[in-house]
């Protein structure tokens, strides 16, 4: 996790002049100096004073991410967070849902470095803000927090964070949203939900995407299920396979669901 390996720290230390012209843009900075210098200092993460530290850290981020809640629901936008390890089809799957879905979204994309992701989702006339995170292996809500700046939120019905390609980094951070959707594609192995039980955790709803590959891999994708339930017995799953627009209709119809109950 970020406890373990510091990026919460190094990784929310470089975006820091994002809120730099208020006052708290300035404890926020002020804060992730001192860390980061601890850090240079103390280069293990386990003593007591680093833990601290990241305690802080993670405090702020949470304090962020309810006032980016509170942004959304003023505008009566549901968010949603987008999780998976890289080459799952997070973006893919967006770029599909622009054909089907009855609600307007647009996304705040998370990458270390480009902006092909954005580029891909803006070409089919989705609103796209990236983000590129440069070291840090997630987005954390001052991150979102910018990136909602930049997005036409009047207009939007559902917005979604599609977070950086990671298993274990993003699950600890509440960026802000309402919902979680974590994707695992077949491609991958039957073995990540075991594996990384704490993203699946979060989950509202489990994707199990690049079905139509099935026939080409070695996958119990009921055994994958099980897995799923076990670790949260009430999780929704879904089946997608971008080549079938019924499956991609089926998590439009989803999303629409929860944004009704809402209200």
């Amino acid at each position: 996790m970020c406890t373990d390996c510091g990026c919460s720290i190094r990784g929310m230390e470089e975006h820091t002049h994002v809120d730099s012209h208020s006052e708290e843009g300035h404890s926020h900075s002020h804060e992730h100096q001192k860390a980061h210098e601890h850090l240079h200092h103390n280069p293990q993460l386990n003593d007591s004073k680093t833990i601290s530290v990241i305690q802080k850290i993670l405090d702020k981020n949470d304090h962020e991410a309810e006032h980016n809640r509170a942004h959304f629901e003023a505008k009566g936008i549901l968010g949603i967070n987008l999780m998976s390890s890289p080459g799952s089809g997070k973006t893919t799957l967006l770029e599909y849902l622009a054909d089907v879905a009855e609600f307007k979204f647009g996304v705040v994309e998370g990458d270390l470095e480009t902006e092909r992701d954005a580029n891909r989702l803006k070409a089919k006339g989705i609103p796209s803000m990236q983000i590129q995170t440069g070291t840090a292996c997630h987005l954390d809500a001052f991150m979102v927090h910018k990136g909602l700046h930049d997005m036409p939120l009047d207009d939007l019905d559902v917005c979604f964070v599609e977070n950086v390609g990671n298993l274990v980094c993003p699950a600890s951070y509440d960026v802000g949203t309402h919902l979680n959707i974590v994707l695992v594609s077949v491609p991958e192995g039957e073995d990540k939900i075991a594996k990384y039980p704490v993203m699946f955790r979060q989950a509202d709803l489990v994707l199990i995407t690049k079905t139509d590959l099935l026939p080409h891999f070695t996958y119990d994708i009921e055994a994958e299920k099980c897995d799923a339930r076990r670790i949260k017995p009430n999780v929704d799953i879904l089946e997608v396979n971008v080549n079938d627009i019924d499956s991609v209709k089926a998590v439009a119809d989803w999303i629409e669901f929860k944004r009704k109950m809402r209200g």
